[in-house]
């Protein structure tokens, strides 16, 4: 073949790969596309010369593009086609690209209409110049923006509670029965050190539970640390040697890295990614006085780290709101602008409108030359020149539209918070069904929250209290008491509220009847302990007994008619 020849067969498989990719090729001053895909393939587009071979000759002197093309597009069976029928094997190469082309998924291709954005950086680097400014955005949102405020609101109320997540300890003896006087002790024991166990003495553990878990929420992360023993300047305010120490995640340097010690983002990690210590500021770096500021060395085992990642291999955590956090300032933008524009709507305007130049004079004006109105509420005003009238400015705010497209935002700022549509909207329209099915799948979200929060931050608190206590004899473990069951501990977290008490009660009843729950799951799962209620009760009913009141029998269960709208 000629080097001419061999060279428009190259630039016919040139043309067809790019027709194949959506894109448009020039041939001799003439476009093709697409819809030229059967003219370029008949190898005879308008006027183009065809070639009349594809074989290569033994003496053509081919470019290495045109031979990496050939490698690629070829296999063995298409060469020896080629060789005697060039077309043909033309043909089959054109026809397995197309079927490359037509199996690649369509999403990652990008069109004119869609960019396909990507970034396959690490988590690390991703969040490395954004967990700062992120965190920041945060905190402005939770000061200027109520709706932002409510969603960290409610989110806290359900994952920690209103008294924190609570714990019940049941030590166990060598039978496998609760031994009831040393979980009592250690119950009374936890609860005078819960009521100020952080450095500050300015927070209860519920307190502190529930602003630990608003910083983990709106700044990605928040860290605790443990002081046990003796520390130098603090003294523990019980007789088990343990405190707390809350901190913000501004203690821990985003930009401190050293890959000799392999410290990344404040934080020094093994070969492996685990964590063996924590590099901290003395002092928060954001206070006035921070000049002096000096990273200190905190080995990991002291250090509790909760985090909100998305990612493998993370180190830092970012905001929950870092996915809705434009859609929340355009909601507070967009807010803002109604509420203004109602405002300046509600004060009445009005105008004269003018007859004829000639009609109008100049006598009725004030000394700076402006016309004087006596207008007062209720007023009749008749003193209106030949030609004048009386006009108001009409204003259509608030919109008509807020309504339904500020439900639709906080719909979607509730699916990028994980929390209740209907909690921080306070929309509680619908259906009884309705109202249901929202707060069962919503609970998952909440219950998901909660037991991260109680597995990095409330049981390893526990765990730690119950250590140093029995270091201290704080307690006393009788002998008929496995030592392995001190750890033993039922945490309390928040529970799914009722929506309607006669139901939820009729199912309980029902349960406990067939023997499918136990009377102490029940009333846990309604976020109280046990031993106080069967305690409360016994007292209750000795006050009855020495005043001389009866109980009433139990009566007959009235079944639950349901409503109209239940029915829907």
């Amino acid at each position: 073949m000629s080097k001419t020849a061999q060279a428009m067969v190259d630039l016919y498989i040139e043309a067809e790969i790019d027709v194949l990719a959506g894109k448009t090729t020039v041939i001799n001053g003439r476009q093709f596309t697409a819809e030229n895909l059967q003219e370029i393939r008949a190898g005879r587009p308008a006027g183009v010369g065809a070639p009349r071979t594809a074989r290569t000759t033994q003496g053509c002197r081919q470019t290495p593009r045109t031979r990496l093309r050939e490698l690629l597009l070829m296999n063995k069976l298409d060469s020896v086609i080629g060789f005697f029928a060039p077309e043909a094997a033309l043909r089959r190469v054109q026809a397995r690209r197309a079927l490359e082309i037509a199996a690649a998924y369509e999403a990652a291709r990008p069109s004119r209409l869609r960019k396909n954005p990507g970034d396959n950086r690490s988590g690390d680097l991703v969040i490395e110049g954004s967990v700062e400014t992120l965190r920041g955005q945060a905190r402005h949102l939770e000061q200027n923006h109520d709706f932002a405020f409510g969603i960290l609101t409610t989110l806290t109320n359900n994952i920690v509670g209103p008294r924190g997540i609570d714990v019940e300890f049941q030590p166990k003896t060598w039978d496998g029965d609760i031994h009831e006087g040393l979980a009592s002790q250690m119950n009374e024991a936890h609860k005078e050190w819960a009521r100020r166990p952080e450095c500050t003495r300015q927070f209860s553990w519920g307190k502190s539970q529930r602003l630990l878990c608003n910083t983990w929420l709106r700044d990605g992360e928040t860290l605790l640390r443990h002081l046990q023993g003796t520390v130098p300047g603090l003294k523990h305010r019980t007789n088990v040697p343990y405190t707390i120490e809350c901190l913000e995640p501004d203690f821990l340097p985003v930009d401190f890295n050293d890959p000799s010690k392999r410290i990344v983002q404040g934080i020094e990690k093994s070969a492996w990614g685990e964590a063996k210590a924590f590099w901290l500021y003395d002092e928060h770096p954001g206070a006035s006085l921070n000049w002096r500021m000096k990273r200190r060395r905190h080995t990991a085992e002291n250090i509790e780290h909760l985090k909100f990642v998305r990612r493998l291999h993370q180190t830092r955590g970012v905001s929950i709101f870092a996915a809705v956090m434009n859609r929340l300032t355009d909601i507070k933008d967009y807010e803002e602008n109604e509420r203004v524009a109602a405002k300046i709507a509600s004060a009445m305007v009005g105008f004269i409108q003018k007859g004829s130049p000639e009609d109008y004079s100049q006598n009725e004006v004030d000394d700076e030359g402006n016309r004087t109105l006596d207008i007062r509420a209720g007023a009749i005003y008749d003193d209106l020149r030949p030609g004048e009238s009386v006009g108001t400015i009409q204003s259509n705010r608030p919109s008509g539209l807020l309504t339904p497209f500020l439900e639709t935002m906080h719909r979607m700022a509730a699916a990028g918070t994980m929390a209740s549509f209907s909690s921080i909207s306070k929309n509680y329209n619908g259906t009884y069904s309705a109202q249901r099915q929202e707060l069962v799948e919503q609970w998952t979200n909440y219950e998901t929250l909660s037991l991260e929060f109680c597995e990095e931050i409330v049981e390893p608190v526990t765990r730690r209290w119950v250590q140093m206590g029995l270091l201290a004899d704080a307690f006393q473990v009788p002998a008929d008491v496995d030592p392995a069951t001190l750890m033993h501990v039922d945490f309390i977290t928040p529970v799914m509220p009722w929506i309607n008490p006669a139901h939820e009660a009729s199912a309980d009843e029902t349960l406990l009847e067939n023997v499918l729950v136990s009377p102490q799951q029940t009333i846990r799962r309604r976020g109280k302990k046990p031993d106080d209620v069967i305690k409360q009760t016994a007292a209750w009913q000795r006050k009855l007994e020495e005043n001389g009141i009866t109980t009433p029998d139990k009566r007959a269960a009235v079944p639950v008619q349901e409503t109209e709208s239940e029915k829907e």
